[in-house]
């Protein structure tokens, strides 16, 4: 649930604010991933 939260947080600032770097998308990525896999294993 904390990289979920994280994840959203990025989200909502990245639409805000318009925070933008090369390896956004990736980052992004990983952490949607790794939020998705944590949360199937019920942590």
């Amino acid at each position: 649930m904390l990289l979920l939260s994280i994840w959203l947080i990025l989200t909502g600032l990245i639409a805000l604010i318009g925070l933008s770097f090369e390896g956004l998308p990736v980052v992004m990525a990983i952490l949607t991933i790794a939020a998705g896999v944590l949360i199937l294993l019920g942590r």
